[in-house]
């Protein structure tokens, strides 16, 4: 049996917030840290228990969809290019850290490398309000959003080559705006959101026969229904290399970029709701832009490993078309970030 408990606290301000028009926002985020509220959360209480040998896998309490479903290992600092990608995609639905839900998930190994798991987790909007980090009752819940995803996660060839495949799909029995629905002034029409992802991350050799090192590929592709969301589908594709100098064999190289596309259906959507309101003039405060295309973002890093306990990892990203609006300058952006294990 295992436990966990995590409380977390996040405060600061939003960087993106400089690169995009305030009446629309940028699609990601240059801060992997910042985000759904900036305040005190309990954002993991749960139980996890394995029967039959592992065979099963129960979890139950309160946890984020993203550690268990979507999942990978990467150090971006770019939130379109982290772990949890499904959740970046369809965020209004489907909570990453540091957000918990109260939720339930089953996962069977049918052999050490294939598992298929579905889980049960209840969306309620005070999850991500500020300070209603500490709050666990059901009242208001919207729905149930149910994940499910078949994995593989092989060690490949004679030097154990770790990947990690993930074909999954979502439900949830929240309702949602129908975008092509809306029409003076509202909308006529309401339904459930479901999508599905695959994900695939390999290592692509092992520096010097050790597979702590080499170079590792990630490939994703998220599509989400067409009726509900802002995002219809996004992609990205990653390679990082660690060990790449004989002398500094902890070190790590990463070059990543995404690409986050807006639903047509709701650039004419935000066309009509202009068209309503008698507006035009893109310097009217009034004024919906009208986003349409895509938000691309690219992150190079190098991640120094100062020290056993100490990893430093400045990096540069480059955001082109921020918030998918063409009227919004591309933007440049130097970051670092640090890790401490003790």
């Amino acid at each position: 049996m295992e436990f966990q408990a995590t409380i977390t606290d996040r405060n600061g301000q939003n960087l993106s917030d400089n690169l995009s028009d305030s009446r629309s926002p940028m699609l990601s985020s240059v801060q992997e840290v910042y985000g759904r509220g900036q305040t005190w959360r309990l954002t993991q209480l749960w139980l996890k228990k394995g029967f039959w040998d592992d065979r099963l896998d129960i979890k139950v309490g309160r946890a984020t969809v993203g550690e268990d479903f979507g999942s990978i290992e990467t150090h971006f600092q770019n939130l379109a290019l982290g772990p949890g990608i499904p959740g970046k995609s369809r965020s209004n639905y489907w909570m990453n850290w540091p957000v918990s839900q109260w939720m339930a998930r089953a996962k069977i190994n049918f052999t050490p490398e294939v598992y298929f798991q579905v889980g049960l987790y209840n969306e309620n909007p005070y999850n991500y309000d500020k300070g209603d980090g500490f709050r666990f009752e059901f009242t208001d819940s919207d729905g149930n959003l149910v994940p499910f995803e078949l994995g593989w996660q092989p060690e490949l060839g004679p030097d154990h080559l770790k990947g990690n495949y993930r074909l999954g799909g979502y439900y949830t029995s929240a309702h949602g705006s129908v975008y092509h629905t809306w029409q003076d002034g509202s909308y006529s029409s309401e339904a459930h959101g479901y999508g599905g992802y695959l994900i695939i991350q390999q290592q692509l050799f092992a520096q010097g026969h050790d597979n702590h090192r080499g170079l590792t590929l990630t490939l994703s592709n998220i599509m989400n229904d067409r009726r509900t969301s802002k995002l219809d589908n996004t992609q990205t594709v990653a390679l990082a290399w660690k060990g790449m100098f004989e002398s500094r064999p902890k070190d790590e190289i990463g070059l990543g970029a995404a690409r986050l596309h807006v639903n047509s259906a709701y650039s004419r959507m935000l066309e009509r709701e202009n068209e309503y309101h008698g507006v035009s003039d893109y310097n009217d405060a009034t004024y919906l832009p009208v986003i349409h295309g895509a938000e691309y973002d690219y992150e190079l890093y190098y991640s120094v490993n100062a020290t056993n306990w100490l990893t430093i990892r400045p990096n540069i990203q480059y955001v082109a078309a921020p918030g998918a609006n063409s009227a919004v300058k591309n933007a440049v952006v130097a970051g670092l970030g640090a890790s401490l294990n003790f």
